[in-house]
């Protein structure tokens, strides 16, 4: 029996060889095709042979030979052809069930970051990619993936997309040093502690300290208009700071004296005190309020952002409904 095991592992490489073998000649004779500016002809061919090698439970070959050949007609300008074969790249991982591994992710964060940063192709990619990485759980995305994207929207310089995405991830360094140009190159100098002030409430709004107290550190230690602190010239970062602290401490009053004396900074931005009621439910054990303080589109917005990680933990949503927006 044993011998016959063997055997059949044996036929089982040779086979593999074999498939590995054919995808790459027929590889080289798509590319030649590709090269000779035979683009649609081409296409079809990638398709026709996706969908063969899918009804044979080929889900890897298939896999493979679109990747390659969506990087190839991105090579050749050939955005659709390659917009729809990374389309199919995701059907692949989709049908076969596929466990997210790293590797997959950077070729997924590839492809994106070849599309066309306008087109509504790069929208439709992204939405199934991070639906895919999330293992069907109801998450917003798996974070390495959320971190590949914020970085190639950073070098576009598309930073509110950048700063999303950022804040998926578990790249707190990374999503202050992309704050730091965003408020050098965009913002007016009276607002550099808005900017990460901003991003340490989001965070802490996700229930992710970590990455809020990296965010604050880094962005104050980096950030050349910011004199060395703690203690900071600006009230609001003093604030931060003392938020900080308090989450670490869990205790409600030096919370709420804490908003109270700060009051007039945090009435610059009027979402603040919706992230600091939020904060405060999540931290320091204050009950949701019995109405919302906002409806309509804004109410809307709002659960956009908290709505999928309270249900990650199996809680209900509040009957505030106070998720935050991201924008």
């Amino acid at each position: 029996m044993a011998a016959a095991a063997a055997m059949a592992e044996q036929e089982s490489a040779r086979n593999g060889g074999r498939n590995r073998g054919g995808v790459q000649r027929v590889e080289g004779k798509l590319r030649a095709s590709v090269e000779k500016g035979d683009y649609y002809e081409a296409h079809q061919m990638y398709r026709t042979l996706f969908f063969r090698y899918m009804s044979q439970s080929k889900h890897a070959e298939a896999r493979e030979l679109m990747y390659s050949g969506a990087l190839l007609f991105f090579s050749h300008g050939q955005q659709n052809s390659a917009a729809d074969l990374s389309m199919l790249v995701l059907e692949s991982l989709e049908k076969a069930e596929v466990e997210v591994a790293d590797e997959l992710l950077e070729n997924l964060a590839k492809v994106f970051s070849l599309m066309d940063p306008n087109s509504p192709e790069r929208v439709a990619f992204v939405s199934r990619a991070l639906k895919w990485s999330s293992g069907g759980s109801g998450k917003l995305g798996h974070p390495r993936l959320h971190q590949l994207l914020a970085l190639t929207l950073w070098k576009e310089q598309n930073y509110c997309e950048s700063r999303y995405h950022f804040l998926h991830s578990a790249d707190g360094e990374g999503c202050a040093n992309m704050l730091v140009e965003y408020s050098t190159s965009r913002g007016f100098r009276s607002e550099v502690d808005m900017f990460v002030a901003q991003a340490v409430l989001q965070f802490l709004c996700l229930k992710n300290k970590s990455s809020a107290s990296v965010v604050f550190t880094t962005y104050t230690q980096k950030h050349p208009s910011i004199e060395d602190g703690p203690p900071f010239v600006e009230p609001l970062l003093n604030f931060i700071w003392f938020l900080l602290l308090a989450v670490d401490g869990g205790k409600l009053t030096v919370f709420t004296v804490l908003c109270e004396q700060y009051q007039p900074s945090l009435r610059r931005d009027p979402m603040y005190n919706e992230y600091l009621d939020r904060i405060g439910q999540l931290f320091f054990g204050v009950p949701p309020k019995q109405t919302s303080s906002y409806g309509g589109l804004l109410g809307n917005l709002l659960t956009s952002l908290m709505g999928s990680s309270e249900q990650e933990d199996g809680e209900e949503s509040p009957s505030d409904g106070s998720p935050i927006e991201l924008d």
